[in-house]
């Protein structure tokens, strides 16, 4: 059984004008424990529309999700909120820290609703995931005083610190250098590799997405699977369309079964 499954997915609005808005128009997407999965897609395509939804942030409009077994539409909101915070862990592309307290205080703040032991042990248990993201030496320190990169790592700790079973990373590269990002996804994927957890990651980047299992584009309001190459190749976009880039002499690498046209979003 699948940890998570989105059948048939749709999520639209309705304009001031009265007009409807289709974001997602039928979105299919089955995700196993453990897995690495990446869903590339322009600005304006729909993908933290679809990250709120596989993060019970946001109900689709129609359609089926089910997690680990739980059709999330049987839920109360109560109930909704109760597995949001324990099995989702978010990494933004804003870091989204708390201005005036530490490192060890913004990763401890997400055990404050916890029950039991881990929530007498906040303190400890946020040390030792610093510690595990490299930022033992730097658990007092304030947000202000932390680079990009180390920012985006207390990030990472805070969203693993509940040990959740879905890692969702909403353009987690996009506020940092290259070099910088290509630490952060390495650690992500080792944290994610060794907790079991499911990391899906929705992006722009191609190299970002080029780490996953599997790849997935959204456009037209769906998601169609597609071959990236492997990490260090150079891809790039051409209009809506992901491509290795051909003045590197990379064979092209993208494979999709339709060529749907950009929904809006």
């Amino acid at each position: 059984m699948a940890l998570l499954e989105l059948t048939g997915v749709t999520r639209s609005v309705r304009l001031p004008d009265d007009r409807v808005l289709e974001i997602l128009r039928g979105v299919t997407l089955s995700v196993d424990a453990g897995e690495h999965v990446s869903v590339v897609g322009r600005s304006g395509t729909g993908k933290s529309t679809l990250l709120n939804i596989l993060g019970l942030l946001d109900s689709p409009t129609s359609g089926e999700y089910v997690l680990d077994g739980t059709p999330i539409g049987r839920l109360s909101p109560r109930a909704r909120a109760r597995r949001r915070g324990d099995d989702f862990g978010f990494v933004f592309q804003q870091f989204n820290l708390l201005p005036g307290r530490t490192a060890l205080e913004n990763v401890a703040a997400p055990l404050m609703y916890a029950r039991g032991r881990a929530f007498w042990a906040r303190f400890r248990i946020a040390a030792d995931i610093l510690d595990r993201v490299g930022l033992g030496d730097r658990l007092d320190t304030m947000p202000e005083k932390l680079s990009g990169g180390e920012q985006q790592r207390v990030a990472i700790a805070r969203a693993l610190v509940r040990r959740p079973r879905v890692i969702l990373a909403d353009e987690p590269t996009g506020a940092l250098d290259v070099d910088t990002g290509g630490e952060v996804m390495s650690l992500l994927d080792e944290i994610a590799s060794d907790t079991g957890a499911a990391l899906i990651a929705i992006t722009h980047d191609l190299a970002v997405a080029a780490r996953a299992q599997r790849h997935y584009r959204l456009a037209d309001g769906t998601l169609h699977p597609i071959t990236l190459g492997a990490p260090g190749q150079v891809t790039e976009w051409v209009g809506d369309r992901p491509v290795s880039s051909p003045q590197h002499a990379v064979p092209s690498t993208f494979t999709s079964t339709s060529t749907p046209t950009q929904a809006p979003a």
